[in-house]
């Protein structure tokens, strides 16, 4: 998905027909230009204008919050939309996901990564022979199919004007008659016409006269001793207007620039005051100075949410770094990013479950951050936070990216008596290999589980084993084993169907409505599951109930009533729009498809098929659902290929590949018209 701007673009039509010309010949093409210059906002505007274009779509991978390399290939992976669920190598699934696609993928701000993106680039382009990749970056990446444009500041001093003087109205001091006009001139060529450095002036009109900013001085800037030695922005220009910035503000304005730098990306105004907050920064000191840093042009805000530029944060950095407060606040910001996973665990079962997915989605570069910084300080602490998030990741698609955290951090475990994060540690290692359809990497990990639970004392962790144990038994084909495990855990721990259910028994409760249903006992399943979905819906939960309404339609379906098992499986995919969850949104399809069919409604039917296979593309996974599906869903399709013919149902699945996925998802779980497009 293409970024939204947080203001209008100014001319640069020369640079953008250079992109355009550029992005029609050759497959890779890198934007270069030192910081400020304005590179990002050209790709997109590239994109929004149309100029480039691409007949599969267009994946944007931001790149400035990325600090681990490691990680390129799974930020990739998600920028695409993949949520894979097979124990490939991230790489491998976008080219597999990406095949013959004519696709354009967009890596913005790869100059700290030129290593990794070099070797991503090299791989996907010999692999995927129509994709396109438009990256921008202050260094090529020196490959040998690359075509450089430079990005250079606008040449015409009117251009860099006219963005002055937007920047100035946006500020509340527009341009007034033609002193002003020849004084802003002056001011643009000053500054080298270069765009961010012209922002970042204008952005000083709210505190001071345009006459009076032209006298600011230009060589005795604020500049920390790392800047004045290395000069890492390039452009004098930049390193003036920032220093204006940084002199112009408040010493606790200062602080706070410093030490919201460390923040990898987008924050909102809890996470400053838990990072920033300290000293003399009190709480009430750091809304305070959001505002103002606001309005210098240092951070930029929608919607209570702050960016701060990739060129803004590495100036902050530096005199993070000069202060000597580089390692403080990133413990202190590795203890915020632990209490909100502990929060987030803890509130997982309940009406907060939805609005934590969106949150911790929201801090996932953050989260990254975090535990890249424990696994060198405090390796259980960083096994709690990957635990913690884990079951929220695996709806978000990084399913593999907790896996590798997860045994990176085991690894690194000292010896210790068994506990609940060990418990826990465990359960979500485990949890990946079977989702990864690793079952017999899976079996040991439940053994120690089990083992760890007991010896903790963990009631909740015996249960969360058993979960696990049964999930495991189940997609292994053994239902009947699958019940035992799940019917035993609930004698052993005394929790009864009466009992308001915790996280844990509600998950081993929902897997018994699974094995219940592919034992065939369906009259039982379906009154445990109407139980337990009436107790979700109380609490405002959506995952448990979302594979409620699964197992309801299915067994509607086994039981011949069509109708009941459509509007199941449309409140499966409803629920699931609030949190996520391809491989559920691809059951959930699958399902609608059956139904659909049963009902005679071939056409929309064959829509859902397609939609289904596009998600299952999507997780990469070559077990559709339980294994009771697979022959419902044969069935299907060879139903409506014998309806419809090969042709017309070929074409159905054409129809819904080409389609957006969340347009697909919204028709499905609404039904009415086929989507059109």
């Amino acid at each position: 998905m293409v970024p939204d701007e947080d203001s209008s673009f100014v001319g640069r039509v020369r640079e953008l027909e250079g992109i355009r010309v550029a992005c029609s010949i050759g497959r890779l093409v890198t934007l270069t230009g030192p910081g400020g210059v304005g590179k990002t906002r050209l790709a997109r505007q590239a994109l929004v204008s149309g100029r480039v274009t691409a007949d599969d779509g267009v994946a944007w991978a931001d790149l400035a919050p990325l600090v681990n390399p490691d990680l390129l290939a799974a930020t990739v992976a998600d920028a695409l939309g993949l949520s894979d669920h097979t124990p490939r190598l991230p790489t491998e699934a976008i080219c597999s996901w990406l095949g013959s696609r004519h696709a354009l993928l967009v890596l913005d701000s790869c100059e700290h990564l030129l290593a990794a993106c070099r070797g991503l680039v090299g791989d996907l382009l010999t692999a995927c022979p129509n994709l396109r990749i438009l990256t921008t970056t202050r260094q090529p990446l020196q490959l040998p199919t690359e075509s450089v444009v430079r990005i250079e500041p606008p040449a015409s001093t009117d251009d860099a004007l006219a963005l002055f003087a937007d920047r100035a109205a946006a500020a509340g001091s527009p341009l007034r008659g033609d002193e002003d006009r020849r004084l802003a001139t002056e001011l643009c060529d000053g500054l080298e016409r270069l765009p961010l450095a012209l922002e970042l002036a204008a952005a000083q009109l709210r505190s001071m006269p345009l006459a009076d900013l032209c006298l600011a001085p230009r060589a005795a800037v604020d500049l920390p001793t790392a800047m004045e030695r290395t000069a890492p922005l390039r452009h004098a220009a930049l390193r003036t207007t920032i220093g204006w910035s940084h002199e112009l503000c408040t010493p606790p304005e200062r602080l706070l620039w410093t030490r919201l730098s460390y923040l990898p990306g987008p924050f909102n105004g809890h996470t400053a005051r838990q990072v920033a907050s300290g000293g003399p920064l009190s709480p009430g000191t750091v809304d305070q100075g959001l505002v103002a840093l606001r309005d210098k042009s240092v951070l930029s805000e929608r919607d209570g949410t702050y960016r701060m530029l990739d060129t803004v944060r590495e100036y902050g950095r530096m005199w993070l770094a000069e202060l000597g407060e580089t390692e403080g606040i990133a413990d202190r910001h590795a203890a915020h990013v632990l209490a909100e996973t502990r929060s987030a665990h803890e509130q997982w079962f309940g009406p907060a479950q939805r609005d934590w997915y969106r949150r911790l989605s929201f801090l996932h570069s953050d989260i990254r951050l975090a535990v890249d910084r424990l696994l060198t300080t405090d390796p259980g602490a960083a096994l709690e936070t990957i635990g913690n998030v884990t079951f929220f990741w695996v709806c978000s698609g990084y399913l593999y990216e907790a896996r590798q955290y997860l045994e990176r951090a085991m690894s690194l475990l000292p010896p210790q008596e068994p506990d609940s994060v060990l418990v826990e540690g465990l359960w979500s290692l485990g949890l990946t290999r079977t989702l990864q359809g690793e079952h017999a990497a899976a079996r040991p990990v439940v053994v120690a589980c089990r083992r760890a639970a007991r010896a903790a004392h963990d009631t909740e962790g015996l249960a969360r084993t058993a979960y696990l144990d049964g999930l495991l038994l189940l997609l292994e084909g053994r239902p009947l084993a699958a019940l035992t495990v799940v019917e035993e855990i609930g004698r052993a721990t005394g929790s009864p169907p009466s009992r308001p259910p915790t996280a844990a028994t509600a998950l081993c409760r929902l897997l018994h409505v699974f094995a219940l249903t592919a034992c065939g006992r369906l009259e039982e399943a379906r009154h445990e599951a109407l139980g337990l979905r009436t107790v979700c819906t109380a609490s405002d939960e959506y995952w448990t109930r979302s594979y409620l309404d699964h197992q309801l339609a299915l067994i509607a379906l086994l039981e011949g009533r069509t109708q009941e098992a459509v509007g199941h499986a449309r409140a499966v995919l409803r629920a699931k729009r609030h949190i996520g969850d391809d491989f559920g949104i691809a059951m959930a399809l699958d399902v609608l498809a059956i139904a659909l069919c049963d009902r005679g409604e071939d056409r929309p039917a064959a829509h859902a098929m397609g939609a289904g296979l596009r998600y299952w593309e999507t997780v990469g996974h070559p077990q559709r659902g339980t294994p009771e599906m697979a022959s419902l869903r044969d069935e299907c399709e060879t139903r409506l290929v014998q309806r419809l013919g090969r042709k017309e149902y070929d074409h159905a699945l054409d129809e819904a590949a080409r389609r957006d996925a969340r347009t697909l998802v919204t028709w499905a779980a609404r039904g009415g018209p086929l989507p059109e497009g």
